[in-house]
């Protein structure tokens, strides 16, 4: 698991002492599934460059985050779909 803060730093930007930099904030995905007046039971995703991360939205930025690599992300979205 890892902070919810999800700040992404530019790919231009290296570790040599270089302080112009720029950082975008990575922004949560809700499921399209999700209403927010008939089902509390949602999950939110955002891509990293590893995966992906998933969380908990009714519990925002107190819900752990779990990272999955893009099978496992996969993989879930393909179990979710047969529910």
């Amino acid at each position: 698991m890892v902070e919810y803060t999800g700040w992404r730093k530019s790919t231009r930007s290296s570790d040599s002492g270089q302080t112009n930099c720029v950082e975008c904030r990575q922004t949560w995905r809700k499921s399209t599934r999700s209403d927010s007046d008939a089902d509390p039971n949602c999950v939110e995703a955002r891509n990293t460059d590893a995966g992906f991360q998933v969380r908990d939205s009714k519990l925002g930025h107190d819900s752990p985050v779990f990272d999955l690599s893009a099978s496992d992300f996969t993989g879930l979205l393909r179990v979710a779909d047969r529910s």
